[in-house]
């Protein structure tokens, strides 16, 4: 046990396969099985750093399950979806960290009721444009004006709202993302990911003192550990481009800008992990396959990166369009806290 109270355990060969619920009744035989499904469904239950609430859910060699000594906070919810622009083509928001970009292959079946215990930003956001945008009258930059109660309240059309991903965020990070509302502005921003013609801008706060660079690497899902890393066969990976530069130098601790041009699974977090600063917060990606793991003492309250800049060719009107969103409260407490240390230092 920890000193915060939580357990860690280690999937081996011999539990791999196991469900969640039967892998906790291995290691912690002392509680019933009423107390090990009350666990998972209060919230206390982490794999990978990532909270799981589905008691059926298969482990995976070398996953790290969590049980946490408190429930950790409830996943957010539409309230917490910020719209930046709208029209009929696409939509910007800005995610918020804790909630995944869209359902997993193995959970798309899953019932109504699961689905809803942790609703994905795709689901949420068309009731949300239905609420705040709902109005026929148009408004700045294309933008719909917010509706009457009357309007918000009737039927919600899913077919008129629905909109289509075309990037993912991590669960755990925050910021901007774009989604389509029309196949053909889909087909459009896809080739403009895919051309890597659209400005990503990245803040992350990272162990060490980083200075400005270039990382450049051939990315694979399993780099020999059973996580995704760096290559050095070309041929067997993804060429992947992060450009980095310090904003602000802290004792110990560094606020980066990550420019991608390109954009991979997790790409600025191995990068970063590999060149020995990982990012604070990041319980996956704290060295690389030959590093030492780096603890983590930051005291970051999740993963500190935060999509910050989004711009890219408007796929109808050809217009350049650019979107900025701040730090969040949780990420922007934190760098206070970090500064306050830094003058107590002096």
């Amino acid at each position: 046990m920890r000193r915060d109270g939580s357990r860690v355990f280690h999937v081996t060969d011999a539990e791999a396969g196991l469900t969640l619920f039967e892998a906790i009744r291995l290691w912690v035989p002392e509680q019933t099985g009423a107390e090990t499904k009350q666990l998972v469904m209060q919230r206390q239950v982490q794999i990978d750093g990532n909270l799981c609430l589905d008691t059926r859910r298969s482990l995976k060699v070398r996953e790290v399950v969590k049980i946490l000594a408190h429930s950790v906070a409830a996943p957010p919810s539409d309230a917490d979806i910020q719209i930046h622009f709208a029209d009929e083509h696409l939509v910007i928001v800005e995610k918020p960290s804790g909630m995944t970009t869209m359902r997993h292959e193995e959970e798309v079946h899953w019932s109504a009721r699961r689905k809803q215990r942790q609703s994905t930003l795709d689901e949420l956001l068309p009731r949300v444009l239905a609420r705040e945008l709902g109005a026929t009258s148009r408004g700045s930059r294309g933008r719909t004006a917010k509706p009457k109660r009357a309007q918000q309240e009737g039927s919600f059309d899913a077919r008129r709202w629905r909109v289509i991903p075309v990037h993912r965020l991590d669960r755990e990070t925050s910021g901007l993302m774009v989604f389509a509302r029309t196949t053909a502005a889909e087909r459009e921003l896809v080739e403009q990911f895919r051309e890597h013609s659209i400005d990503r801008a990245y803040r992350a706060i990272v162990l060490g003192d980083i200075g400005e660079q270039t990382f450049e690497s051939y990315l694979v899902r399993d780099r020999g550990d059973g996580k995704r890393g760096s290559t050095t066969e070309p041929e067997s990976g993804q060429f992947a481009v992060t450009h980095v530069r310090p904003l602000e130098k802290l004792t110990g601790h560094t606020l980066i800008e990550c420019r991608l041009e390109t954009g991979r699974t997790h790409q600025i977090r191995i990068h970063l992990s590999e060149a020995g600063h990982p990012l604070c917060g990041d319980p996956e990606y704290r060295g690389g396959l030959h590093l030492k793991p780096q603890p983590d003492r930051s005291g970051a309250p999740r993963l500190a990166l935060h999509a910050a800049e989004l711009g890219f060719q408007h796929p109808v009107t050809g217009e350049r369009l650019r979107f900025q969103a701040k730090l969040p409260k949780d990420l922007a407490d934190f760098l206070k806290r970090l500064r306050r240390s830094e003058k107590e230092k002096l």
